[in-house]
């Protein structure tokens, strides 16, 4: 981002916010409040992100490797890169890491605050080969309900 704001006003450069002023619309804003205060609902015995699909939630359940923390996991996963799916060009690590533990934050607070007795651990995986961009990952799960099976949850 760096190289990308200092061309602006003619090479002396411009801040985010201000850039974003110039750049950003207020439909890709909105869309992102979903993203950066997310709505979190209890169902059952589980924390998950509003708009989960029940279908994929019983089939986890049915899995051989079944565990509530794994399932919480692979049900609120996000790929940090699908987040503009059609923008592959600009896309990088450094965004992504950038992006992912800003998120992480996040949701860390989101659900510290709306569910105080239930403590989570929030993770964003960042893997050991920085070349796969999509298995930059963030997710969560509740604390009582253990660990996950492995890194991409089950």
């Amino acid at each position: 981002m760096v190289s990308e704001l200092s061309a602006w006003n003619n090479g002396n450069g411009i801040d985010l916010e201000s850039w974003i002023e110039c750049c950003g619309d207020f439909k890709l804003a909105v869309g992102y409040a979903t993203l950066f205060w997310p709505t979190f609902v209890l169902f059952e015995d589980f924390i998950l992100r509003a708009g989960f699909n029940l279908e994929s939630l019983r089939g986890f359940e049915k899995s051989r490797d079944y565990n509530k923390a794994s399932v919480e996991w692979v049900m609120n996963h996000l790929h940090i890169a699908d987040i503009h799916i059609n923008d592959r060009e600009n896309v990088s690590a450094d965004k992504i890491v950038y992006l992912g533990r800003i998120l992480k934050e996040i949701y860390e607070m989101k659900l510290r605050a709306q569910f105080p007795d239930r403590p989570c651990e929030v993770e964003f995986h960042e893997p050991d080969e920085r070349k796969n961009l999509v298995e930059y990952q963030l997710s969560f799960w509740q604390k009582k309900h253990g660990t996950i099976q492995n890194e991409a949850g089950f």
